[in-house]
């Protein structure tokens, strides 16, 4: 019978791909497979704060999930390891040094066109704190690398003997809470003006909360007012945060915001790349790293997630992790990708590639002959309309081409399928043979 650790790194892949990074950095990351006996699975959890949540909300997401990898009917059952949550004693001391996770540093994050502004001004909010961008705004989508930064900026502020406190949205807004009810709000409200440093994740969590923003308001001038740094991250810019109070709103843009864009392949190879490393996986097939960047476009989240379904796959098998077994163990991913429409790029340039007898190589290096050059054309295209990739991230995939070139091509397509028999008929063979690429 397959160790019970093993069996959940597994499950863990799976659930990584299906909730929110912070729904499952919060309840899923410190779980571990303790036993699995019979038809009994027991999971450890870090609380019975965890536990209960677990039991209640996502008990049949994970049993579904323990039956695809164990092929029976399975009773979860949540078993608290460690009572250190249950009774550590209320905050209220100076900020949490060990609130920075040690893996988000700096010189762990993976920089790329993608992000090259956001980590470089990051760096600029420790060396020149308070004499910088204040405040440092970064937004963008789930997994983009925006809390890494936090938490990379907290770091090196310790390391610089400087005092800083990392706080989310809703944690603030829960602990502000608290401390209405225990009416001890300026002991709230000294804790976060105290600091050199102040970093606030997921700030969108507090708009609308009309309490929670005039007590951060003030928080934020007093800071602001006496020179110290603030960092701030959302999902979106400060303008497109439902009800965010018009005067937090500007004082948001006062400084520098900057947006964390999708990785590019490029991008998304080396940070695939630096997690194998980092698990210990010095052995790990390149190609089989290619594939599994070619899946993952969305988000770092992602791209970690995919890497440790394949990792699992090939522990629980005992194969090699080749990129056969990889487009093995991503099978329900791609599939549930195509059912949306969406195509890995790898896939759609392949397509092409096959419908025009020329290579992959082809389509993304310099050959200006008439057919390559379509068919590059209509890589560009399908890109743009089947995945509604940007036109930066379009120009990324095929070579480092500029925003301009893609736009054109697109245009140009367009233009053809109304005035070109060819090439609607080319489009609709590259459309009916997309399928994942073949590995031999």
């Amino acid at each position: 019978m397959r160790p019970a650790k093993e069996i959940w790194e597994a499950v863990l892949g799976d659930l990584q791909l299906q909730v929110n990074r912070p729904n499952f950095r919060t309840w899923l990351e410190k779980t571990v497979g303790l036993d699995f006996q019979g038809h009994r699975f027991i999971v450890g959890v870090p609380n019975s704060f965890v536990a209960e949540y677990l039991d209640k909300s996502q008990r049949s997401l994970i049993e579904k999930a323990l039956i695809g990898h164990t092929g029976e009917g399975i009773e979860v059952i949540f078993k608290v390891t460690s009572a250190e949550a249950e009774s550590a004693p209320p905050i209220a001391k100076r900020p949490r040094e060990s609130q920075f996770n040690p893996r988000y540093t700096f010189g762990s994050f993976i920089v790329g066109g993608c992000n090259r502004l956001a980590c470089a001004s990051a760096m600029a909010a420790v060396k020149n704190h308070s004499n910088g961008y204040n405040p440092l705004f970064f937004y963008g989508g789930t997994g983009l690398g925006k809390t890494h930064l936090l938490q990379a900026i907290g770091n090196a502020a310790q390391g610089r003997g400087l005092q800083a406190i990392y706080v989310s949205g809703e944690q603030f807004t829960s602990e502000f809470v608290k401390a209405i009810r225990g009416k001890s709000t300026d002991d709230f409200r000294a804790r976060y003006r105290s600091v050199d440093i102040l970093l606030f994740d997921d700030v969108q969590f507090i708009g609308g909360k009309s309490g929670t923003e005039e007590c951060f308001f003030h928080i934020f001038n007093e800071l602001h007012n006496n020179g110290r740094q603030i960092v701030i991250s959302s999902d979106k810019s400060p303008r497109e945060i439902p009800q965010l109070e018009e005067r937090l709103c500007s004082r948001f843009e006062w400084g520098l915001t900057v947006e964390t864009r999708s990785p590019d392949f490029k991008t998304r190879l080396s940070i695939i790349k630096a997690k194998a490393e980092q698990a210990g996986l010095l052995d790990f097939p390149t190609t089989t790293l290619e594939y599994i960047a070619h899946q993952g476009r969305r988000s770092v989240r992602e791209l970690e997630g995919l890497l440790n379904r394949v990792v699992a796959y090939a522990r629980l098998l005992s194969t090699p992790a080749s990129p056969e077994l990889a487009r093995q163990a991503l099978t329900n991913f791609s599939a549930k990708a195509s059912q949306n429409g969406h195509f890995s790029p790898a896939m759609l340039i392949d397509t092409v590639a096959a419908s025009f007898s020329i290579s992959p190589a082809d389509i993304i290096g310099r050959r200006r002959d008439r057919e390559t050059a379509l068919a590059r054309q209509l890589a560009m295209y399908l890109l743009k309309q089947q995945n509604g990739c940007s036109l930066t991230e379009i120009g990324l995939e095929l070579g480092g081409r500029s925003p301009s070139t893609v736009s054109h091509a697109c245009e140009k397509i367009s233009s053809g399928i109304e005035s070109s028999g060819f090439v609607r008929q080319k489009l609709e063979d590259i459309k009916s043979h997309l399928k994942p690429p073949a590995f031999s």
